[in-house]
């Protein structure tokens, strides 16, 4: 027994440093996404899809229930010490912190959007901010169209297709799989009450999607939810990710809900950055019936949430994300627009390069 305990420990402890080894040196950090987190996502993915349900939080249910039960059991029926007890308990709290970090959380130590894409950053202003923002809402209102049903499987084929053909230039995986159809999350009405659309479940490499989403936001959550699956970490990465690949959808309901998935974030931008009047002209720019819309989906969600779980579940997610680099904590979420405006700048400098180029070797080539 003694001989078991020892392996045990020392595999646990050598895994435990090759996790903090790798939140630490960069490198490796890299190496992992790049090279090592494809396979394992395969795998575990592979193996999580040939169950109906959302296994990842069939786990994590009964591993608190067990973390709560256990040391009664133990205490009351095995007799054990209180000492014993705790390190069980610590014990197997290390081994679900290595499999998450080595299953799917290293990912949290590669390079940004930038860093992997070579895309320089793009300090936009509010003229640039306008400029985009007015090319967006013709966009959104031209992809409007209502949308009363949800066809998982197309959600899931153009997502799977949009993924495939951004992967060789915006530094994301391809799809393990060319069918991932997202389970619904176990326990829909008690994450409704704080406010959370969808999930990256890790342990397993398998998504889940809020059961009471509203058939306009599936398309941009599915891939919004798609991109962590693929290594990506940061909020505003997904929505940028989901973004593209919705907007570029042969599909119109999944153009319109990647062009929506956004506008609050545009909104909320320009409210900071346009004075009162350049804010009321650009809010009166968008259809009635958008606004419409985005209004029912806010009631439909505040009908469900309840603000004591909500801020509580806001605080711990919030320090989730910046102990795990994410240094803006949940306001992560709405620093897409500034990689959405980097990414168009980035555009449009190319295709002005590629312009130039030509143009001066027409000029060359005269006579």
């Amino acid at each position: 027994m003694r001989r078991k305990l020892k392996i045990r420990y020392t595999i646990l402890g050598i895994l435990l440093l090759i996790t903090w080894a790798t939140q630490l040196i960069p490198s490796w950090g890299d190496a992992y996404a790049q090279f090592l987190y494809p396979g394992i996502s395969y795998c575990l993915s592979s193996f999580s899809r040939l169950i109906p349900f959302a296994i990842g939080d069939l786990f994590i249910f009964l591993s608190i229930i067990g973390l709560i039960v256990y040391p009664i059991y133990a205490r009351s029926h095995r007799k054990k010490k209180w000492k014993s007890i705790l390190w069980n308990e610590v014990e197997y709290l290390l081994w679900i912190y290595v499999w998450f970090y080595l299953a799917w959380g290293l990912n949290y130590s590669q390079k940004d959007f930038y860093g992997r894409t070579g895309i320089p950053y793009t300090s936009y202003t509010p003229e640039s901010f306008q400029n985009f923002a007015n090319s967006y809402i013709k966009n959104l209102n031209t992809s409007y169209v209502q949308v009363a049903s949800i066809n998982e499987p197309l959600v899931c084929q153009e997502s799977i297709r949009g993924y495939n053909q951004i992967s060789p230039s915006l530094g994301v995986h391809r799809p393990p799989h060319q069918s991932l159809l997202a389970k619904t999350m176990l326990f829909t009405p008690i994450i409704s009450m704080v406010g959370v659309t969808g999930s990256m479940g890790p342990f397993f490499c398998e998504f889940t999607l809020n059961g009471d989403l509203l058939p306009p936001q599936y398309p941009a959550t599915y891939a919004h939810e798609l991109a962590h699956l693929l290594g990506i970490t940061s909020e505003a990465e997904a929505n940028f990710y989901a973004y593209q690949v919705c907007t570029h959808s042969k599909v119109q309901a999944i153009r319109f809900s990647g062009y929506l998935s956004i506008l609050s974030h545009v909104l909320s931008n320009a409210r900071r950055l346009m004075n009162e009047e350049e804010y009321v002209l650009l809010f009166k720019s968008i259809k009635p019936e958008i606004i419409e819309l985005a209004r029912t989906n806010q009631e439909h969600w505040m009908k469900k949430y309840n603000p004591l779980i909500g801020s509580i579940q806001d605080w711990i997610y919030d320090a989730y994300l910046k102990g795990n680099k994410i240094q803006s904590g949940r306001k992560n979420y709405s620093e897409v627009i500034g990689l959405l405006i980097s990414y168009e700048e980035y555009k449009n400098n190319k295709q002005n390069a590629t312009f130039k180029k030509r143009t001066n070797g027409g000029l060359r080539a005269l006579p």
